[in-house]
């Protein structure tokens, strides 16, 4: 059997050694799905919703469980770690409402009845990144499970303890044998067995560009429908009429949060050009303020990168001669440490300007006015987020209506609501998770027609 070994990104400590499944076992894991689905799908709409909301309770009273792994396995801060395990109870809880919702639609036609249904696609695939492993996770399968689907969840090699925690949380809560399963393993072993299997009727990956481009085209084979959530260079577009001292105050949360490891991090400072020497005072004491150590501390705002590899990586953004503005601080030893770091790079086409690093490295860039910042903006292969700071109403939705990006918000950096649509343009992805419409992105639309005979001829009267 191949393991792997699993390390602490805080200190390098060994943490666990985990199993890695082979296609045998996804093919197994298969016909077990196929088979908990059916049961599944044919329970009344409330008897799933109960089954959402019993998982939900099971999962609210493992906050602290759920947390402290994600601390050793990912290396988040605690208070982070245990927002997100709550946030994968309420999303669970909102997605208990939607078997009841699950509306057809009834369409007027010549001769008869028409109405649609939402049936269940089948078994789904999940495939998870590591940076939010809890909550992308329960993106995917609260949603499906609540269309009345089966899933199959492939976590990423390197943070699967939670995951696999989930899963034992949904047989602990009740859930049937098989409806929902946890397959740790290699993304180019189970991965790409889930993906190709025909057995498979859907597949979510959530991860970078490139990979999502591999997973689109090995789907190709089998038409095998995909939500993709991938890559993001998001822009935080700062005019001169902002609130300068809350946009500057804010910036460092925007990109910073779990070290940089977001897709939706807003990695790119965009500054009209009157406000750049005032809004760069701001922002260094802000930099410096961000608390950076011990994730298990409760004090702490950023930990850690996830490995050591992708220390490295993140790294060579920032070599030795790197227009570096000013840096944060970072704990030294062992650990994959990074200091919150900012750069002024003079090319609009520089490598740390057009490439997603994720990781704790923003760019900060002039402009000169509204249709300049729009262009910079939109000067990117990604379209995920952003965030727009201006007092100017009129302006802001003007330009969020510009902006080639699929969630942006005015004054803040809110990107996830689990009540609100979420998915990029461009290469940022295909489809869109979360919002009260997630669960029909799990189903076939499947119409049928109800031929109605005439009214029959009028007896005459005597």
């Amino acid at each position: 059997m191949t393991t792997t070994d699993l390390h602490n990104p805080a200190d390098g400590s060994h943490l666990a050694t985990i199993a890695l499944l082979d296609a045998e076992a996804v093919d197994d894991a298969v016909d077990r799905a196929r088979t908990a689905q059916r049961a599944w799908a044919r329970l009344a709409p409330v008897a799933r919703g109960e089954g959402l909301r019993a998982f939900a309770t099971v999962v609210r009273a493992h906050v602290e469980e759920l947390a402290a792994l994600e601390v050793a396995n990912s290396g988040h801060p605690v208070g982070q770690a245990r927002w997100e395990a709550g946030h994968v109870a309420d999303v669970l809880t909102y997605y208990a409402a939607a078997p009841e919702r699950l509306f057809g639609r009834q369409i007027p036609v010549a001769g008869g009845l028409d109405m649609t249904f939402a049936e269940p696609i089948g078994v789904v695939g999940v495939i998870t990144p590591w940076n939010f492993p809890m909550t992308i996770a329960s993106w995917g399968f609260a949603p499906a499970l609540a269309a009345g689907n089966a899933v199959l969840l492939k976590p990423a090699e390197w943070t699967p303890l939670t995951t696999i925690r989930l899963g034992e949380l949904a047989a602990e809560a009740g859930l049937p044998d098989g409806l929902l399963q946890v397959l740790p393993g290699k993304g180019s072993v189970v991965g790409e067995r889930m993906v190709t299997h025909p057995g498979v009727g859907k597949v979510v990956f959530t991860g970078s560009t490139e990979t999502g481009a591999r997973v689109m085209a090995a789907a190709a084979p089998t038409v095998t429908n995909v939500t993709l959530e991938l890559g993001g260079k998001s822009a935080n577009v700062v005019f001169a009429d902002s609130d300068l001292e809350r946009a500057a105050a804010t910036a460092p949360y925007g990109v910073f949060d779990n070290a940089g490891q977001d897709c939706c991090a807003r990695s790119r400072i965009l500054v009209e050009e009157s406000a750049y020497e005032r809004f760069m005072e701001l922002l260094e004491p802000a930099v410096a303020g961000v608390r950076v150590g011990d994730p298990a501390d409760d004090a702490t705002e950023m930990g850690p990168l996830v490995s050591r590899p992708h220390w490295e990586k993140v790294a060579s953004y920032v070599p030795d001669d790197a227009p570096v503005a000013f840096r944060g601080a970072a704990p030294d030893g062992p650990g994959n440490w990074f200091p919150p770091t900012v750069l002024t790079p003079s090319s609009r086409t520089d490598r740390a300007v057009v490439e997603e690093i994720f990781g704790p490295v923003v760019t900060v860039q002039r402009f000169r006015d509204e249709a300049d910042a729009i262009a910079l903006a939109n000067a990117t292969a990604y379209g995920l987020s952003g965030s727009i700071w201006t007092r100017d109403l009129s302006r802001a939705l003007r330009v969020a209506r510009a902006v080639e990006a699929g969630n942006l918000s005015v004054n803040s950096h809110s990107s996830v609501r689990y009540a609100t649509p979420f998915g990029g343009f461009k290469q940022s992805g295909i489809g869109r998770e979360l919002g009260p419409d997630a669960p029909f992105a799990f189903t076939e639309t499947k119409n049928v027609f109800v031929h109605v005979d005439e009214d029959p001829a009028p007896e005459e009267s005597a």
